[in-house]
């Protein structure tokens, strides 16, 4: 716009309206325009996370530094189910350490599992996290994936997600025995017998 423009818009404002009122609507104005303009802290500085899968047991008393170190170098691409249960009842156990590049701010995170055998991604679980401290940057959880919504054979991608945005993601397979169907059927005497 052309300074004698927005000057002449400014007089005739000024004539029409008290100058008090005129000042605060420009501190306003002017206000939301640098608010609009200069991005936040927080989008400036933006939170990510990397994601660690083992299926070792985790040494106790670890910092975080060790425990980060410790998931880098026993991370599992391949995770082995249980086999001490019926095929039916096998679950895959694990331990997942979620390691942020700052504090959330907030007291939860999610995770979303989604199943990408085909290509296609269908979403599998979700497992919300509690936190104590805002401040902490480092977590170790507990994973106990199930079957039948685990399933054998599988490739899964794994989303970690703060406030509904995607900070970090990983990948892993499940290794194992699927249920056998030889192609018989037994009927008994009973079920072929017809009904009169």
């Amino acid at each position: 716009m052309h300074p004698g423009v927005i000057l002449v818009t400014l007089l005739h404002m000024a004539r029409t309206q008290s100058l008090l009122k005129w000042t605060a609507t420009a501190a306003v104005g002017l206000c939301i325009a640098l608010a609009l303009a200069v991005p936040s802290a927080d989008a400036q500085r933006r939170l990510r996370a990397d994601i660690f899968i083992t299926q070792a047991q985790v040494p106790r008393g670890l910092n975080q530094r060790a425990l980060i170190g410790f998931a880098r170098g026993h991370q599992a691409r391949r995770l082995a189910e249980t086999t001490a249960e019926p095929i039916a009842q096998r679950k895959w156990l694990a331990n997942m350490v979620v390691a942020f590049s700052g504090p959330i701010g907030d007291l939860e995170f999610h995770v979303v599992f989604y199943d990408v055998t085909g290509g296609s991604r269908s979403s599998v679980d979700d497992m919300s996290t509690y936190l104590n401290d805002r401040t902490q940057t480092t977590y170790l959880q507990r994973l106990q994936l199930a079957r039948p919504r685990f399933r054998p054979n599988r490739r899964f991608e794994l989303v970690v997600t703060v406030r509904h945005e995607e900070v970090g993601r990983g990948s892993f397979e499940t290794i194992g025995e699927e249920p056998r169907r030889d192609g018989q059927v037994d009927f008994s005497e009973q079920d072929t017998r017809s009904r009169d």
